[in-house]
């Protein structure tokens, strides 16, 4: 994830918005009972939490896809690994 992105995750004061959801009433229960073991204020919190998770772990995910697509797709068309891993390198100090 690039630097300023990761940044505007980590801004405590980003826009927020109200939304709707249908949750079973003892999954609601669980949440309200494991937030504070799991030191939040509350299970909406905990439930942000989890959705920043799934959601992360997505993303990753599905990046390193086009990741690895995308060096596949310049190998097949004869761009020597040495480059390859000097670009990824570069990349990765940004």
């Amino acid at each position: 994830m690039k630097t300023e992105a990761l940044k505007k995750r980590l801004d405590k004061n980003r826009p927020m918005t109200s939304i709707t959801i249908r949750i079973p009433e003892d999954v609601v229960e669980d949440l309200k009972r494991v937030a504070p073991l799991l030191g939040f204020s509350g299970y909406q919190p905990l439930i942000r939490a989890y959705i920043g998770q799934g959601l992360r772990a997505d993303l990753e995910r599905l990046e390193g896809d086009t990741v690895s697509a995308l060096i596949a797709s310049l190998k097949r068309r004869g761009v020597s690994d040495d480059v390859i891993q000097d670009a990824l390198s570069e990349v990765a100090q940004n």
